[in-house]
């Protein structure tokens, strides 16, 4: 990017533009008035662990520092700074940009509290990877899908209904087209709580009663593969960066439910044409800086796959392990260069670590 300062490969502790590294930075970390931290990248996170570690590292191949914060400990307060906002380790300034890897659940209004402040910081003109709106667009499993069909994306059939007759006759009238449901938590994640209704196995699985499961019937139309002992099931999770694809795995279970955190088996296997272009529609329609896309195989669908969800904090231990680079350092340039405006002077060598 012409004319933009170049980042470099700085030991922990040091300044850009110090000894040991190439980038010009901007003023000193902590500088009061509420100014940004030069060097500090705040990583908002509920758990620390392998994810956090790894982006850490990435920042400071980088010359940053990345400080995880919890965003139940983040406030707004109109009286204490000069931008409205406490964030624990940045004193009064801001941090440099945000990359989001977790956010705590909790009642409505704790959600809408955290999401405010990274909608804050974005309205200060701190960057947030990925920012609030794409996260709220990725959570909700109903607007997902809306955004995935307006776009043209090959996505199965979906219903979010809070009427349980009607949710029964949506049921009926797949069950007799021969289609079985999936009843998926509006906001769920790492396949926790996924139900088949419908035609499984022989039998007819009915509708809960929509008091169980928070008075809301999200449906998707489920997506049949030919499967056997022999040769299991599998989906595919493609990684997009900065509205790229970069790798892609597939997820092989015995079971329907083919989370990395159920059991599923991770497979190294050829980043398509067709799956990274589908990828990134997904990633684009939802507007995220970067996504882990889920996708079936369809043989029915000209493009041999349907996107079945869009993950805006996307776990990536699994693909690591059966990817040939960095995927945090690969994260972390994308925020700081499409984001921030700064060039990388040269590439990092590309280590992996488990």
């Amino acid at each position: 990017m012409h004319g933009s300062a170049p980042i470099g490969s700085v030991p922990v502790g040091e300044r850009p533009g110090g000894a040991g590294g190439d980038a010009r930075a901007a003023p000193a970390a902590g500088e009061p008035g509420g100014a940004p931290c030069a060097v500090r990248v705040a990583i908002f996170t509920d758990e620390t662990g392998w994810h956090t570690r790894r982006l850490r590292q990435a920042l400071a191949r980088r010359g940053f520092e990345g400080r995880c914060v919890d965003l139940a400990d983040c406030r707004f307060d109109t009286t204490a700074t000069p931008h409205g906002l406490v964030i624990p380790g940045f004193g009064r300034s801001l941090p440099r940009a945000a990359l989001v890897r977790g956010i705590a659940g909790g009642s409505l209004e704790q959600i809408t509290k955290r999401l405010g402040i990274l909608h804050a910081l974005r309205e200060l003109g701190v960057p947030v990877y990925n920012d609030a709106r794409a996260i709220e667009r990725s959570v909700d499993k109903a607007m997902t899908s809306f955004l995935l069909q307006r776009a043209g994306v090959p996505t199965p059939p979906a219903w979010a209904v809070e009427d349980e007759a009607q949710a029964r006759r949506i049921l009926m009238r797949e069950a007799a087209a021969g289609h079985s449901l999936v009843l998926k938590p509006m906001f769920g994640s790492q396949g926790k709580g996924l139900q088949r209704l419908g035609p499984v196995d022989g039998e007819f699985v009915p509708l809960p009663a929509l008091s169980t499961v928070s008075g809301l019937a999200y449906l998707q139309r489920f997506v049949p593969q030919p499967e056997s002992a022999a040769a299991p099931g599998f989906d595919w999770r493609v990684l997009v960066v900065g509205g790229r694809a970069r790798a892609a795995m597939k997820r092989v279970s015995t079971h329907w439910i083919r989370n990395v955190a159920r059991g599923a088996r991770c497979v190294p296997c050829v980043l398509e044409p067709r799956l990274a272009a589908l990828a990134e529609a997904a990633a684009q329609a939802l507007g995220m800086d970067y996504a882990g896309v889920d996708l079936l195989p369809d043989a029915s669908n000209p493009l041999g796959a349907q996107v079945i969800e869009v993950n805006g904090v996307a776990a990536w231990r699994g693909l690591q392990r059966v990817t040939g680079f960095d995927i945090a350092q690969a994260l972390v340039d994308d925020l700081l260069v499409r984001r921030l405006g700064l060039a990388t002077a040269a590439p990092l060598a590309q280590v992996c670590h488990f």
